[in-house]
């Protein structure tokens, strides 16, 4: 059965607007052609053979109009337009008004118009030439008289000819306007350069055949040359515009032809959005097929692409008829669904695809299974533009492609790389090129050597005649952590060192200046950073180094401390460390970070040997680091140049990052095992570690997940895993730390179960180096075995 042409009727409710108005443009049109019309009757035997020979024209070249192929609403462009304006021009309006008929009558035939719209284009077309009639009316006199064609006769046929394609435009919009609905310019403008193009032409090449009939009527068949050749050269343009909105391969619309499709249903499905009506979403779907890549590279590409000619014939008998599937490009697709009540209708679709891509495809007998990995993007939602829908699509897609689900609807937490993410990544990026003040000094030629013998940079050993174990610039070089906002005119220093500094603490002034010039270096207890002001947004903020002490639970003794990264930006003050990391670690900025950290944490080290604090500090390192062997040498060169002993420092490494890729991992913590650098293994009962991972590696430390032992006080399960982990920690020989201890149940609950050493809010919170070595001095070890005589009666002492 024939489909019936959409154009052809009318939507529900707008009948009574829509037949009004054609109503109107026909009583218009009766109106200004029935005087004309009726004089033609005593004109028809004086009429010339070049009237009847254009008149013949018109009507054929109207039996076969130009269809543009491939336009969602076509426009056909109709070459009687050329012959009815010449015959307006030479012989007046009733007889262009009978021909221009005629012709839509046959050409209305031919394409199977209704009659309501045959008779709505000949009512059109009348009121055109009606009003290119008045305008010609108004040159100087008529057209062509004494053969000649004067300036006022150009003036006048240019604009008849304006006025002429005004009226027609204007009413054939409007009735669209009227029928379908949709804003009334948009639709207007859309269409006005193609109508210009085509029908203007047409109408600029009468005036040259109404000269040439003037001359001889065998003139005018000389017009089907030039009308032949534009109605080729416009069908070839317009085959070449399909072609290039189709993939090669599948035949399909490709990324061209998508977003127009979404560009054009965003404005339909908003206007529908204002009317409130129910079908007024739309949902964008991304495909991206599951395995392809292995059938391309062990058969071939010959076979990959049969394989996705098949899988598109797939997905279109999947889809709706409403509905645009597209190739992307590789093994990419989308679907365009329009007219949707809710999300759950776009997944009814995504599961339509996934049931269609469930079977195997077989290929010369062999079974290739291809599944697909979907991500849904919602209008209005997930994003008001084609841009916006494509990139929240794509996220949801990768989405569904980690969680190893077939279908993901895009959600914001999702999204790694949104424009705050983004704006947050480049802030960082910029702070850690520009680099510590004093920076350079790291590179510089090593001086004096500190308590354990670690060498130490010129710029960090004590001033000659200063305080020994200072270790700090002097007050006029720069601070390793000043930052550019803070940097004043220095005032001058009283020259008792002792006077100096009780007016440098009664002075606020003074004393702010001091503490923002002041290096957390080891010797002194800094304050914490006050919150930048917002005269400050242009920079992006200070790195730092927090480190959090980690206790010998038996004894109470410090034996290390973790190094935990610290943001603070000038807008958004302390950025979570947890999403620092995200964001980085999706970029070659990861590289910068680790590298920053490294360097800050074997510099503070070495700091604090030369101050006779001996300890052992634990940093995190990401799976990005450990995928080449650049952090080992960036290591070894730092604990080199400082004179730090590689025991001093401890790599943490997660299961995650482990089981990303074993071997490339295995390689690389091997190497820092062997120049003496211990490896921690971090997150512990978390990821998908074996024991024979655990076996193999070359581990000194487990570290129990805090989501463990926070619980372990109160929920059984959680106390049975930490003791199992324990126990198994301590049979490979390995130390167990054990991260969240917040109470003093916890500590004695890991203490009774065996645990090496515990690090949280019990003993104290991350903080600055500066006041770290202020809470070492006054910290005293905290023995469960003390602390239980203590809490016993007097007599059972």
């Amino acid at each position: 059965m024939e489909a019936v042409d959409p154009r052809n009727s009318v939507p529900p409710g707008q009948t009574t607007p829509f037949f009004g108005f054609v109503a109107a443009v026909a009583a218009l049109a009766v109106l200004l052609s029935a005087g004309p019309l009726a004089a033609l009757a005593g004109r028809l035997a004086e009429l010339p053979a070049a009237f009847w020979t254009m008149a013949a024209l018109a009507v054929v070249c109207d039996a076969r109009p130009f269809v543009p192929p491939g336009r969602r609403q076509p426009s056909a462009v109709f070459p009687s337009t050329c012959f009815t304006f010449a015959i307006l021009l030479g012989w007046g309006l009733g007889p262009a008004v009978a021909v221009q008929t005629v012709a839509v009558v046959v050409s209305g035939w031919r394409m199977g118009h209704a009659a309501w719209r045959s008779g709505f284009n000949a009512a059109q077309y009348a009121c055109a030439l009606a009003a290119a009639s008045a305008v010609t009316g108004l040159g100087p006199g008529g057209l062509f008289a004494d053969g000649r064609l004067r300036a006022g006769d150009v003036l006048a046929v240019g604009g008849a000819t304006a006025i002429w394609f005004a009226v027609n435009y204007g009413l054939v919009s409007t009735a669209i306007r009227l029928r379908f609905g949709g804003r009334w310019w948009p639709g207007l403008r859309s269409g006005l350069g193609y109508e210009l193009l085509s029908t203007g032409s047409l109408l600029l090449l009468a005036p040259v055949l109404a000269s040439a009939a003037r001359a001889s009527a065998a003139l005018i068949p000389l017009v089907l040359v030039p009308l032949f050749a534009v109605y080729r050269m416009a069908r070839l343009a317009a085959e070449q515009e399909q072609l290039g909105a189709l993939d090669p391969l599948t035949g399909l619309p490709n990324r061209k032809a998508l977003l127009a499709e979404v560009a054009e249903q965003v404005h339909l499905h908003a206007e529908r959005s204002a009317r409130n009506e129910p079908d007024a979403h739309l949902a964008l779907l991304l495909i991206d097929l599951d395995r392809f890549k292995n059938v391309n590279d062990a058969l071939g590409h010959a076979v990959g692409d049969r394989l996705l000619i098949e899988v598109s014939a797939r997905l279109a008998g999947a889809v709706g008829e409403r509905d645009l599937l597209a190739r992307l490009g590789g093994d990419e697709f989308a679907i365009v669904s329009t007219g949707l009540a809710d999300v759950d209708a776009a997944r009814a679709t995504a599961d339509r695809v996934t049931a269609a891509l469930a079977e195997p495809v077989s290929l010369d007998g062999l079974p290739l299974d291809v599944g697909g990995s979907i991500g849904i993007a919602m209008y209005p939602e997930h994003g008001g533009d084609f841009a916006t829908l494509m990139r929240h699509a794509d996220v949801a897609m990768y989405d569904a492609k980690h969680r190893n689900d077939t279908v993901a609807v895009y959600a914001a937490e999702s999204d790694h790389n949104s424009a705050e993410r983004l704006g947050l990544l480049a802030d960082l990026r910029r702070v850690l090129e520009a680099g510590p003040a004093g920076s350079a000094e790291r590179d510089g030629p090593v001086g004096a050597r500190g308590g354990d013998g670690a060498a130490l940079p010129a710029a960090l050993a004590p001033a000659a005649g200063g305080p020994a174990g200072a270790g700090r610039p002097s007050p006029s070089g720069p601070g390793r952590w000043r930052s550019r906002r803070h940097r004043q005119r220095a005032e001058p220093g009283h020259p008792d060192e002792l006077i100096n500094r009780i007016v440098t603490a009664a002075d606020p002034i003074r004393r702010r200046a001091a503490d923002a010039d002041a290096e957390p270096d080891g010797t002194g207890v800094g304050e914490p950073e006050a919150e930048p002001a917002h005269g400050d947004a242009g920079e992006a903020g200070r790195i730092t180094m927090y480190y959090q002490p980690q206790i010998a639970i038996a004894t109470g003794e410090v034996v290390g401390v973790e190094a935990l990264l610290r943001w603070r930006h000038p807008l958004r003050g302390m950025v979570d460390p947890e999403e620092l990391i995200r964001v980085a670690e999706q970029s070659a900025v990861m590289r910068l970070l680790t590298r920053r950290v490294v360097d800050d944490v074997v510099e503070q080290l070495a700091k604090w040997s030369a101050a006779g604090i001996t300890l052992r500090a634990a940093l995190n390192v990401s799976v990005r680091d450990l995928h080449t062997g650049e952090i080992v040498d960036q290591i070894a060169d730092r604990l080199a140049r400082y004179g730090v002993r590689p025991q001093r420092l401890q790599l943490e490494i997660t299961e995650g990052a482990l089981m990303a890729d074993p071997r490339r991992v295995l390689a690389t913590i091997s190497r820092l095992h062997a120049i003496g650098v211990a490896i921690a293994l971090d997150d512990f009962g978390t990821g998908y570690s074996s024991l024979q991972h655990l076996r193999r590696l070359p581990l000194s430390e487990v570290k129990v997940d805090r989501s463990f032992v926070l619980g372990m006080a109160d929920d059984a399960d959680d106390a049975a895993i930490v003791r199992s982990m324990i126990d198994l920690a301590g049979a490979l020989g390995l130390r167990v730390v054990a991260e969240g201890v917040e109470d003093e149940r916890t500590w004695r609950l890991l203490h009774a179960a065996g645990c090496d050493v515990a690090q949280g809010w019990f003993y104290a919170r991350p903080m600055p180096a500066g006041e770290l070595t202020a809470w070492l001095a006054r910290y005293r070890p905290l023995r469960p075995a003390a602390r239980e005589a203590e809490s016993r009666p007097p007599q059972a002492r």
